[in-house]
């Protein structure tokens, strides 16, 4: 039986390598460029309530907290919470954070409200039922709010397996290899994901591939570029096709409509009538 993947054996580990790196610099920057678009749709004149679900260290959330607002940061590993503790502290934003040692798909009990935000950035692919995690976290969002899902893309993992040959690993259904202990579990397909959103009856405002071409690239060849060159031309590719469906993660953001919590109120108030 596949199980939830708990970080707490590899937590420093996991920290610098996703985001003491130029793989985790990409990340950080394209996915920000989308936040500061979707923090501009809820503008609002009081801070916003931000769930960060499976947030790790809070590096995302942590920039989001600069701007004011508040923060909710559930993780299932203890020691990946100590960690974000750390560094939060470090950065002097602890007064704009929960810190919940928690499942996501548990997280609503330890809500007073739904969020105007959630972040669900790079779990899914570590979880053993993605979709229903997923799912649960879009009851959590109040209308009008904005779910931010970033996902490891199987087209890209199908992509990379291609080019270096992998193609008996391929006809076997690429199955998680354990001894890459930080590999994610398995792909998810973008179409899937896109799907889960739509029938939830979300509307997607925006797609950004997340390292289109860096991880593609033959480190035994030497170019003629430097990493501020990858960056600048992943920023510029990142949302275009067919780069962006091939990036090794995909950031998909979604708001939830305000026509539910119009209807509700509607019913509510004829009920009471």
């Amino acid at each position: 039986m596949i199980e939830d993947r708990n970080f707490d054996d590899l937590a420093q580990k996991f920290a610098k390598n996703i985001y003491g790196t130029g793989k985790g610099q990409i990340r950080q920057t394209v996915v920000w460029e989308d936040l500061e678009q979707i923090l501009a749709l809820l503008k609002s004149d009081k801070p916003l309530h931000l769930l960060d679900a499976g947030g790790g260290v809070g590096q995302l959330s942590q920039k989001v907290a600069e701007l004011g607002h508040h923060v909710t940061l559930c993780d299932l590993s203890s020691e990946m919470l100590k960690l974000a503790e750390q560094d939060i502290a470090k950065n002097g934003l602890l007064e704009q954070y929960r810190l919940v040692h928690s499942p996501v798909q548990e997280i609503g009990e330890h809500l007073d409200s739904q969020v105007d935000l959630v972040l669900f950035h790079a779990v899914m692919e570590w979880l053993a039922d993605p979709q229903a995690a997923l799912e649960y976290l879009l009851e959590q969002v109040r209308p009008g709010g904005i779910i931010s899902v970033m996902f490891y893309n199987y087209n890209g993992l199908l992509f990379k397996n291609l080019i270096c040959g992998n193609l008996t690993h391929i006809e076997e259904g690429m199955p998680h290899r354990k001894r890459f202990k930080l590999q994610p579990l398995h792909g998810i397909k973008p179409d899937e994901v896109y799907s889960w959103l739509e029938s939830a009856g979300f509307n997607i405002l925006g797609k950004t591939g997340v390292r289109t071409f860096h991880d593609y690239m033959q480190t035994t060849m030497v170019g003629d570029y430097s990493f501020e060159q990858v960056l600048a031309m992943e920023q510029k590719l990142c949302r275009q096709e067919p780069y962006l469906s091939l990036g090794r993660y995909i950031h998909v953001y979604a708001q939830k409509p305000l026509l539910g919590s119009e209807t509700e109120k509607y019913k509510s108030n004829k009920d009471n009538g």
